[in-house]
């Protein structure tokens, strides 16, 4: 027990200076006024920004539903592959995380704008020039590219696990496609399901950077009205402070709703 508790020590520390101090700093900040005096009227402020903070929301919330949509047939037929052809999937996969995440998302921009390749390749046909970037939806794009891969690992985990043998005896007790999707592979991938809608959801509604730059000023997130507090003109660290402890409370409720979720699709299974 003894040992146990001293190899445990220096991850108490680094839990300690990491997550516990800014998680206090934050709470304080958020709770006080320049002058260091107690006050609310930091967390008041934050409905002000209840526009930014829904449209965060849903189009963190779209990004993640689209990534589900493409990562769920994706991560099962790598599942089902065997040898080399699961590992190049995997690979293919793990391809674009090798590139930093600025560059990823610059790229997109010379894709969208006005004279990027999708402009110039319409422009062939007579098309004008249609307007795909600084919009809502090269946002999601841009969401979708980037944490597609975060989807596609946790699922990709989970289904590996399903056995094989058991799809065979579903089948050959006269089950079909739809009924061994319903009845086996979808309730043994919930647990992916929730990982992946967690990996997606949290850094996609707190983003600043795809917001910036696919977005545009028209645009803005509450990633990026978090960093205008700390960096921006108005600079306001306090205000800054209570619109993350506000975000923080919100994901908090999401991912336990999730686990909920999860909890119950799970002793449904087992029953």
């Amino acid at each position: 027990m003894f040992k146990s508790k001293t190899a445990a020590a220096p991850y108490l520390v680094w839990m300690v200076i990491f997550i516990v101090v800014p998680l206090f700093l934050i709470g304080y900040f958020a709770f006080t006024n320049a002058e260091g005096q107690w006050t609310l009227e930091n967390i008041s402020q934050v409905g002000k920004y209840m526009p930014v903070l829904m449209r965060s929301i849903i189009l963190a919330a779209i990004a993640t539903a689209i990534c589900l949509l493409i990562a769920y047939p994706l991560a099962y037929i790598m599942s089902r592959q065997v040898g080399n052809n699961q590992r190049l999937l995997l690979l293919l996969v793990m391809l674009p995380m090798w590139m930093n995440f600025l560059l990823r998302t610059y790229a997109w921009m010379t894709i969208l704008e006005k004279t990027g390749l999708i402009n110039r390749f319409l422009g062939l046909f007579g098309i004008a020039p249609l307007n795909l970037i600084n919009t809502p939806g090269a946002v999601v794009l841009g969401m979708v590219y980037n944490y597609l891969p975060f989807m596609i690992l946790p699922l990709y985990t989970i289904m590996i696990k399903i056995s094989d043998s058991l799809i065979e005896a579903s089948r050959d007790l006269g089950a079909g496609f739809f009924d061994i999707f319903r009845r086996v592979v979808l309730p043994l991938s919930i647990p992916g399901i929730t990982a992946g809608i967690t990996m997606v959801f949290v850094p996609a509604i707190s983003t600043f950077i795809i917001s910036r730059m696919l977005g545009g000023g028209a645009n803005l997130l509450i990633g990026d009205l978090i960093d205008l507090q700390f960096y921006g003109n108005t600079y306001n660290p306090n205000l800054g402070s209570a619109i993350s402890l506000v975000l923080m409370v919100i994901i908090l409720l999401c991912m336990s709703l999730l686990n909920s979720f999860d909890n119950e699709e799970m002793e449904d299974v087992l029953l």
